[in-house]
């Protein structure tokens, strides 16, 4: 196994080395707290076999209930995680498949038709599929947040013990793009919640009209609520493939112009979403301009910005290659 070490700050291309495991404490530490980056294992074929070896790579195993959170895909949508790829891992880990309510109508904006959109993509099939607001939902605190002091969250997901945050990295309209933080702090708000984050802790009835970087900023910081909740009891795992600029939450998203990049996870999200972030920069694949355009115009890599300001992880990492 070889390292490539790479020390981003906000630079749009790979900058490291391949080196020897045995070099890792030498080649990857921090300037700053002179510690080991964090690392972010990657697997260039995307295969169910290699989504459950990278869940194993990163060493903490997944226990109690376990609650799996990814995107159902919005009825009319294709580019969604596919049950076929991801039942060996929810299986393995006994998960819970879990999701809440949207804010914007559509096919999942009420319990009973977001149910009928995941048996339809059919992700009943390989687990039990928990709508974590249908009974309500609860608060957890922000700490340190400049625009958020909680976090609206289905009141269920109190009931998990272990998260495993199992996204799709693509573009996403407001966002620019969605990752790991957008899928943690959104996908586990209730309704209000994500009217909450999309309104920068204004309203939980109105989306409003924040400054985009205020959005961006509670996004971060809804994610950081949910990680000090889950404590070591959470890890990360994104699959970059399918790369529209539109998110799965559009009932029509583009089709993708530049081919798939693989599967990568960490124990960090902000280092996860920074390394998908570059590896697209770095592609030597033309489509990608259409998503760097719909990442940069839409600010989205300030979202890494504040997480990393506000504690939630690193924009410096490690990418170890599992193949």
């Amino acid at each position: 196994m070889f390292v490539l070490a790479v020390l981003f700050a906000f630079a749009a291309e790979v900058n490291g080395q391949i080196r020897n495991a045995n070099d890792l404490s030498q080649a990857t530490l921090s300037k700053a707290d002179d510690i080991s980056l964090p690392e972010v294992f990657i697997f260039r074929e995307i295969t169910p076999e290699n989504l459950v070896k990278i869940y194993e790579a990163l060493g903490r195993p997944a226990k109690g209930k376990v609650a799996v959170k990814l995107s159902t895909g919005e009825p009319g949508g294709r580019n969604f995680l596919q049950p076929s790829l991801i039942r060996e891992l929810v299986q393995k880990v006994n998960g819970t498949i879990v999701e809440c309510n949207t804010a914007y109508g559509g096919g999942r904006s009420n319990t009973k038709s977001h149910l009928k959109a995941a048996e339809d993509h059919g992700f009943t099939a390989i687990a039990p599929v928990d709508i974590m607001d249908a009974e309500g939902e609860t608060e957890l605190p922000v700490k340190g947040g400049s625009h958020l002091t909680r976090d609206i969250v289905g009141k269920n997901y109190l009931n998990y013990d272990f998260t495993i945050v199992l996204s799709h990295f693509k573009g996403h309209a407001m966002g620019g793009f969605g990752g790991a933080i957008k899928n943690m702090s959104i996908g586990i708000a209730s309704s209000n919640g994500k009217r909450l984050i999309h309104s920068a802790g204004k309203s939980t009835t109105s989306w409003g009209r924040p400054k985009q970087e205020d959005f961006l900023e509670s996004m971060a910081e809804a994610a950081k609520a949910v990680a000090d909740h889950c404590g070591e009891n959470i890890l990360y795992i994104s699959v970059a493939n399918n790369l529209s600029v539109d998110c799965d939450c559009d009932a029509s998203p583009a089709d993708p112009q530049m081919g798939d990049i693989g599967i990568l996870a960490s124990l960090d999200p902000v280092a996860l979403d920074r390394a998908c972030t570059d590896l697209v920069r770095s592609s030597e694949d033309h489509g990608k301009i259409h998503l760097i355009e719909r990442i940069d115009s839409r600010h989205g890599m300030h979202t890494l910005e504040h997480a990393e300001t506000i504690g939630l992880g690193s924009q410096k990492y490690q990418l170890i290659k599992l193949d």
